[in-house]
């Protein structure tokens, strides 16, 4: 699923009554101790002298409501006011416990998991947490029907606290990667006081869950998080977060500049990056780098044509340039990609780059002049992408003003761009022959780049997938040998076993090209001199309860 639309609900207008009474405050008593205030405008103040972090965003979130937290801008937050049974360690995909004491144990039949509780945690509004309330929280997370629901109720069969610190899940089926699933930030306790369960029983404007900061504040363009003091866990280095929403990515860019937020992360624009990595090597601040998780590809739907014939997609891929787009359009803030997984996971394999290369256009010109097209009838591929993506629009100019000069004649690509919410609606119709989407994880295993393009079990040879992954995502792409191998990797609790199975899908992909992998993020955040601790998970969440200055 793409995962991230960046829409805003409307929010309380407490931040605003609470930025009113500390202006009056400050009035008074001729002082200015840096309590945060803010703006409609989104300039942040200074960042206070307290030991509190001011974090810069231009993301507004939608919800707080773990059960229906689907966006970045939400799931950032839920993450760090919470825990988890399970974490990644910071940035890598490894898991380990956290809530829980140990690894599941895991039934012979791959249906049935056993997880260890810690004992002697407590919520932030006290109540106790145990197996009972976990198991409420994951019951809820399923059952309220939320936009992230589908993750655990396409697997979960049931959810029982079989003591009061062991946890019980039994699976529909047998799924390798379900230890990942539940590191997924939405998957947290909570307060079985302060939550209910039942379709579409969300409370977005609370958070009541055991991590180390509780919800101080939550206002239209700022919240605060303190540290919670009963925390069972290691505390935060700092006295809490001031979290500064600026109304956009120039906002967040200038803020940053001028000293008004001590850490600026997500989203800036490729330009900004630049040239704030670049003051950075000049000693002005510092850059964050870590290599992301999210992917660029370009999708071919194999029920057009002529895109039905693999020689033609074949074509395709070998024409692209990826260090082209990556210097072009992303100024090197990407890095090629070669495998519709990437190499955030060691089970990641370069084939496209082997077999086709980077703008190897003779390839290119036998593939499509051996489909019998030619300068006078030549290869035309409609081109669609989201016009709210300015990246994929000056991706999608590249790619054909490259076309258009190295192949003679025999390839154009045709662009065109359609409003977000009517393209994402149209492309599981079979209404777009190419088009270029991002993807965002929403866990962090190999898995989750393969089972949502590829798994078809509707479908034909000549007829395509009818129903399923591969449909939704626009390709239509159907193999039979793929879905067995899906189905034995999902089975597969061996990590060698599995990576063999993730090998052979990889070369039938590289083969059959339903999917052109472009580039895999690098994310960035800036943060000021004399701040430290500032780190970026793969799964693009800035952890806030390491940095201090």
């Amino acid at each position: 699923m793409t995962w991230f639309s960046f829409s805003a609900r409307q929010w309380t207008r407490i931040a605003k009554f609470v930025s009113l009474f500390c202006v009056c405050l400050l009035l008074v008593v001729s002082c200015a101790r840096g309590q945060q205030t803010t703006t409609s405008s989104g300039s942040g103040s200074t960042p206070s002298g307290d030991g509190r972090i001011t974090v810069g965003t231009s993301l507004k979130p939608r919800t707080l409501d773990p059960a229906d937290a689907y966006e970045l801008a939400s799931l950032g937050l839920v993450y760090n006011m919470s825990d988890r049974l399970y974490y990644y360690q910071p940035g890598t995909t490894k898991i380990t416990p956290q809530l829980a004491t140990a690894l599941p144990t895991v039934s012979q039949d791959g249906l049935t998991y056993t997880i260890p509780l810690r004992q002697g945690v407590v919520f932030h509004d006290d109540t106790p947490f145990n197996a009972q309330a976990m198991a409420f929280s994951i019951e809820r997370f399923i059952k309220n029907g939320g936009k992230p629901s589908f993750l655990l109720a396409d697997v979960v069969d049931t959810v029982k606290a079989t003591g009061e610190y062991e946890l019980t899940i039994k699976l529909k089926k047998p799924f390798a990667a379900f230890p990942s699933l539940l590191a997924f930030p939405g998957v947290c306790p909570l307060s079985p006081k302060a939550y209910e369960v039942g379709p579409g029983k969300f409370k977005p404007n609370i958070f009541v869950s055991t991590g180390p900061y509780k919800l101080a504040q939550y206002g239209t363009d700022s919240l605060r998080f303190d540290v919670f003091d009963k925390y069972w866990g290691e505390k935060p280095v700092n006295k809490g977060i001031n979290l500064q929403i600026l109304t956009s990515p120039a906002n967040l860019f200038n803020s940053f500049r001028t000293g008004a937020v001590d850490v600026a992360y997500l989203s800036l624009e490729p330009d900004q990056i630049r040239s704030l990595d670049d003051s950075a090597k000049k000693g002005d601040w510092q850059s964050i780098q870590n290599q992301g998780s999210v992917v660029s590809y370009m999708v071919l739907n194999r029920n057009q044509k002529p895109l039905d014939r693999p020689e033609v997609r074949q074509a395709i891929a070998s024409v692209i340039d990826r260090p082209v787009i990556n210097e072009r359009v992303l100024f090197n803030q990407a890095e090629p990609l070669y495998s519709m997984v990437p190499t955030t996971f060691d089970v990641s394999q370069p084939l496209f780059k082997d077999k086709y290369g980077d703008g190897n256009i003779e390839k290119a010109k036998q593939l499509i002049t051996a489909a019998g097209f030619s300068p006078q009838n030549p290869l035309r591929v409609a081109l669609w992408y989201p016009s709210s993506s300015p990246t994929r629009s000056l991706a999608a100019e590249i790619l054909k003003g490259y076309a258009e000069e190295k192949m003679d004649g025999l390839l154009q690509f045709e662009i065109n761009t359609v409003e977000g919410a009517t393209f994402f609606k149209s492309i599981s119709k079979g209404l777009y022959p190419a088009a270029l989407l991002d993807w965002y994880p929403d866990f962090m295993d190999a898995d989750n780049y393969i089972q949502p393009f590829l798994e078809c079990p509707k479908g034909s040879d000549t007829e395509g997938c009818k129903q399923g992954g591969s449909q939704t995502q626009g390709s239509f792409y159907y193999s039979e040998k793929i879905n067995k191998l899906i189905e034995q990797q999902r089975k597969e609790q061996n990590p060698e076993a599995r990576k063999k199975i993730f090998a052979d899908i990889q070369a039938q992909v590289t083969t059959d090209v339903p999917y052109v992998p472009l580039w895999q993020s690098k994310d960035y955040a800036f943060a000021r001199k004399g701040v430290s601790g500032v780190e970026l998970n793969p799964n693009q969440i800035l952890v806030y309860e390491k940095i201090k200055k």
